[in-house]
């Protein structure tokens, strides 16, 4: 069976999940302690030595990190990923965008609020975070307007790699209503059948 290496509050590591259920995809989850050194361990460096999660131990042994190339590794011959050689390169133009322009912005900030204490002195740097994600948000806004989904006519990791930050932009201090177009997107995906929400709290918690 498939070992998802995780942490219950990771957008990267529910890329992974949501992916996983939309799949039916069986498989166990290991949830890390992020914020502790549970990914900095002998043991967990002998699977990633970058030391994060999401991780994935394939059945046989072998092992995949980075979100996205676990989204693509999953989704090839599947209709989360496009068969024409156009449509999965403007897949992987927003799974780059996501790493490179969205995810440094929308995902730190967010970090920094949920993780750190109040007057920290990385709370400096939320005014920056937050314009250069709005930005982000403002093309992923403009690209969404008078379409459904990210790449073509059809949902797809392009959809989850985005979605999985931007739903829970506002824990960064990020207001969604003024992106009509992706606070729509964001509902539509949230009805899509096999659609898994984010984990409100570590796995049995509670």
């Amino acid at each position: 069976m498939l070992t998802l290496y995780d942490n219950w509050d990771s957008g990267n590591g529910y890329k992974v999940r949501l992916l996983f259920a939309h799949l039916a995809l069986p498989h166990r989850v290991v949830d890390l302690d992020t914020d502790h050194g549970a990914t900095r361990t002998p043991e967990f460096l002998g699977l990633n030595p970058n030391g994060k999660i999401p991780t994935v131990v394939l059945e046989d042994g072998r092992t995949l990190w980075e979100s996205n190339a676990i989204l693509s590794y999953f989704a090839e011959e599947t209709p989360l990923l496009p068969s024409t050689r156009f449509a999965r390169a403007k897949v992987l133009q927003w799974l780059f965008f996501e790493q490179y322009s969205h995810e440094p912005q929308v995902a730190v900030a967010r970090y920094i609020r949920r993780h750190l204490p109040a007057g920290h002195p990385r709370y400096a740097e939320l005014p920056a975070r937050i314009e250069a994600g709005n930005k982000a948000l403002g093309v992923i806004e403009q690209h969404l307007a008078g379409r459904d989904f990210m790449v073509g006519q059809a949902f797809s990791i392009a959809d989850i790699a985005l979605y999985a930050y931007t739903h829970v932009a506002a824990d960064g201090g990020f207001d969604l209503s003024l992106f009509p177009a992706i606070q729509a997107w964001c509902g539509r995906i949230a009805g899509l059948p096999g659609h898994v929400p984010m984990l409100k709290g570590p796995p049995g918690a509670g």
